[in-house]
């Protein structure tokens, strides 16, 4: 059988897994699973709460592929060729990998595939994890054996979510496969869909490695520039003109400060810790990281405190708004968002905090943090900018404004530097 014959089931239809399932749907056949029954309704009927994908494109594709489906029945899945597996892998409490998703997900593709099968996995782990843990477990409930009966792939997913410019098919795709047919195979497969091309790594670890160090390079970059925040607020040195300033040379990276969240940026550092720390070494520079980006959000509530303090504001009962849920801007995806860390902050000091974003799901917001999002804004004592979402710059920030007094803290510098009171 050809590749263009094979069938491909995706399994997870988050972020990742939906623009994959279509873009695979334009030239296979293609089913996506996954066991949320909502999503799956939504999805038939053309709506994505992620709005990863644009309404039109959803629906056209659904119409002119004979062969997509969506559904949560797994029995559905069980005569494809290629599964490929997109779910979610966050962190624990204590910071450390939570691989529930993957190894229930992985559990169900044993009692599933059949020989000649591909398994390829694109959720974030640690180097090892496909081969260590998944691979193990696909033997033990499908009965068959690795590189003999059926065999892997790793192709580290690259989606930036809200990003309407480098989305999956413009993004270069880093593949492998367990033997070298099969990675050649897997290569093939994606190559077909990604304009941007391929790379293959050498072996299924480098590219989950590949994968680890992308995120942890941006969080120590970023960390690093959050600790320039934090040491030129001390010296009244706008940090944003600094960086203006230092980017005059050609190799200077521009980072930006902010509150780091996310499924990958504030997730995947940990993974490779994890690893890292099992095999014996502590990894000082991508956990001192992980620390500075981790703390920045008391920061941001002990700034505004000052702030305030500063301008004879009461604190106990002070009106809050805190523009922004998610964790970057122009998004729906509010996983593993800091925000919610200054919220919590604030309240805890006794004010009254509203939120607002035009971009999260309220439901979503109110059954995952107990928080209803306002429909309509008020007047507030101190606003605090915290995502830079496209909406926010159309907003009257005076007539927001209680009184004259009303502190503004930007912390994304994008607004009028004569409307703020400090910037991050």
């Amino acid at each position: 059988m050809s590749i263009t014959e094979k069938k491909i089931a995706v399994i997870g239809l988050g972020y990742v897994g939906l623009p994959l399932t279509l873009a695979f749907a334009k030239k296979y056949s293609t089913v996506g699973f996954d066991l949320n029954s909502k999503r799956i309704s939504e999805l038939n009927s053309g709506t994505d709460i992620t709005k990863e994908v644009h309404p039109d494109e959803l629906i056209s594709t659904i119409a002119n592929s004979v062969t997509l489906e969506f559904t949560d029945d797994s029995n559905l899945i069980q005569n494809c060729d290629i599964y490929i597996v997109t779910v979610p892998t966050p962190v624990d409490q204590q910071k450390l990998p939570d691989l529930s998703h993957l190894l229930e997900a992985t559990k169900m593709l044993g009692t599933l595939i059949s020989p000649g099968n591909i398994v390829i996995y694109e959720s974030t782990v640690y180097p090892g994890c496909t081969e260590n843990d998944c691979v193990p477990l696909l033997e033990t409930t499908s009965g068959l054996k690795y590189n003999v009966d059926f065999f892997c792939g790793y192709s580290p997913e690259r989606i930036n979510p809200g990003d309407r410019v480098n989305t999956l098919t413009t993004i270069k795709k880093v593949t492998s496969g367990s033997t070298p047919e099969i990675a050649e195979m897997v290569d093939q497969l994606y190559a077909s869909i990604i304009l941007a091309g391929t790379f293959k790594a050498k072996s299924i670890k480098v590219a989950e490695a590949c994968k680890a160090i992308e995120n942890a390079q941006r969080d120590v970059n970023i960390s690093f520039v959050n600790e320039l925040a934090l040491i030129f607020d001390l010296m009244d040195i706008d940090t944003a003109d600094v960086i203006e300033a230092a980017q005059t040379k050609w190799n200077f990276l521009p980072f930006k400060p902010g509150l780091v969240g996310g499924h990958c940026i504030g997730v995947d550092p940990y993974y490779l810790a994890y690893q890292a720390e099992k095999l014996g070494h502590k990894p000082q520079v991508i956990l001192s990281g992980r620390k500075v980006n981790d703390n920045m959000a008391i920061f941001v509530a002990n700034k505004l405190l000052k702030l305030m303090v500063a301008k004879n504001l009461s604190i106990q009962g002070a009106h809050v708004l805190i523009l922004g849920l998610t964790f970057k801007e122009n998004c729906t995806d509010i996983r593993n968002s800091k925000v919610f860390d200054v919220y919590h902050e604030l309240r805890a000091v006794g004010m009254i905090v509203d939120v607002y974003d035009p971009n999260a799901n309220s439901e979503q917001v109110y059954n995952l943090h107990n928080i209803k999002p306002l429909t309509e804004l008020n007047t507030y004592d101190a606003i605090l900018l915290t995502v830079a979402h496209d909406q926010f710059m159309d907003l009257d920030f005076y007539a927001l404004k209680s009184n004259e007094n009303s502190v503004i803290f930007d912390l994304k510098s994008i607004l009028p530097r004569e409307l703020v009171d400090a910037r991050l």
